[in-house]
């Protein structure tokens, strides 16, 4: 397949700037209870996949989903990109590289029955049910898919990449009276379906915490030392740091290359952030990105200095800097764009009990239920959160909204944990969503975070 993709590009490789085309093939499954209800059953097959070309900076996307004609979808991107291109064509040097990637298969899902995939999701969804009177309704879905992506382009990249995702969501809603709480648990795997046994525990947390928090009473608003758990520290870190550090935000923003200037100091001196692609069995994964440049850790801030961002080809040769093997798409019938794979905060040495020995009043909070950011400013909403005084963890309490300006929040971290995870995520941009990633961080401390109660 890769020397049909080549043959289909060679002799128009040197009519524009730029050209590649990615094809894609891939098998799923996903299935889904709502409450009592089955609510959905999804298989399906697809072939599709995409030619973009580049020419005096201007891009084409040409997509298609059969292989008939598709010299002529490589001669309408062509002519696409000339059509737009009028200024000069910016992508940074990469090697060429000839490549095949496959998974190393556990359990395969292709392997499993559709009628054994609904009994395990019946399972879990019958054990939440019947856990709990106060349990109105359940979501709980599992899906795979296993894909095998062909990349060929015009520097003589041609790469062939398997991947395989495997996942489970596990929600719950609780309900006492006029108290309504949300609990969720996920799980994922890139190797073997086997993730999905055996997760009776982990999926009655998920509403075991949601009934816990209907106890809960509203936080009073004001200023706190604030903990969060490693979950909420690590998404914290994606959407309120880690969209800043794509450069493609930076080039098209002058406010932020003000404030994001590469070795300056930008947050504590013990904060160390990564986004690293090269983590095993991680969502945000890969061996080599959708412009075929291999993974990378980045170190986006370095013991409190910022030190890189992330960039696709053209990006980093609008910037001058090197790619960050960063550039990633939904899929071939998108173009790929500028994504974080997995972003997290790196362990520090201070255990949970002697971060918070020394705090009077303050604010556990864990997980998150929504957030927002614009720019510098953020607000999330914490899944649970929990009172501190003098030195322990006390009373629940709910209605926990973080706001505050990331800059500052980065500077006004205190400690750092040693108990650093990486859980599973899914980000949005430009319409492609959700994109596989993950987020880590072991617990952090920031001090004089505006919480707003209710």
């Amino acid at each position: 397949m890769k020397q049909r993709l080549l043959d289909a590009l060679k002799p128009y490789r040197n009519q524009v700037d730029y050209l590649e085309i990615r094809l894609e093939k891939s098998e799923s499954t996903s299935l889904g209870f709502r409450g009592s209800l089955l609510d959905a059953v999804d298989r399906n097959f697809s072939l599709a996949g995409g030619v973009r070309a580049c020419h005096k900076g201007g891009w084409s996307f040409v997509t298609f989903n059969n292989l008939e004609g598709l010299e002529n979808r490589v001669l309408e991107a062509i002519t696409q990109a000339k059509l737009v291109g009028h200024e000069q064509t910016h992508l940074a040097a990469v090697d060429s590289v000839e490549d095949t990637v496959r998974v190393a298969l556990g359990r395969d899902p292709r392997g499993v029955s559709l009628v054994e995939k609904r009994a395990l999701a019946q399972k879990y969804n019958d054990l939440l049910l019947q856990l709990d009177s106060r349990i109105q309704t359940t979501m709980v879905g599992i899906s795979d898919r296993f894909r095998t992506t062909y990349f060929v382009n015009s520097v003589g990249t041609a790469l062939e990449q398997e991947r395989l995702d495997v996942s489970g969501r596990f929600g719950v809603v609780a309900r006492d009276g006029a108290t309504v709480r949300q609990g969720f648990e996920s799980v994922h795997s890139r190797t073997d379906f086997n993730v999905l046994e055996g997760l009776e525990d982990q999926v009655q947390a998920a509403a075991k915490r949601a009934l816990g928090q209907l106890e809960a009473k509203p936080v009073k608003g004001g200023q706190y030392t604030v903990v969060l758990d490693p979950y909420l520290a690590g998404v914290f870190m994606h959407e309120a740091f880690g969209h800043l550090s794509e450069a493609d935000f930076v080039y098209e923003n002058p406010r932020m290359q003000e404030l994001l200037v590469l070795g300056e100091p930008i947050a504590y001196s013990g904060l160390t952030v990564v986004d690293d692609a090269t983590i095993p069995d991680l969502p945000g994964s890969l061996a080599y990105d959708d412009e075929g440049v291999p993974a990378q850790r980045k170190y986006l801030i370095k013991d409190g200095i910022l030190t890189q961002r992330l960039h696709n080809r053209e990006t980093a040769g609008k910037l001058d800097e090197k790619p960050t093997g960063n550039a990633r798409a939904m899929g071939a019938t998108h173009p790929p764009i500028v994504r974080m794979t997995n972003t997290g905060i790196l362990a520090g040495d201070q255990s949970f009990e002697d971060m918070i020995r020394d705090i009077e009043e303050g604010i556990y909070a864990v997980r998150m239920l929504g957030g927002q950011t614009n720019g510098e400013m953020f607000t999330f909403a914490a899944a649970e959160g929990y009172m501190i005084r003098k030195g322990k963890i006390a009373e629940p309490v709910s209605d926990v909204n973080l706001t505050g300006n990331v800059f500052q929040s980065l500077k006004d971290i205190e400690a750092i944990g040693s108990d650093q995870l990486w859980l599973n995520g899914g980000c949005g941009k430009g319409g492609q969503s959700p994109l596989p990633v993950a987020v880590g961080g072991p617990h952090i401390r920031i001090a004089n975070v505006v919480v707003g109660g209710r």
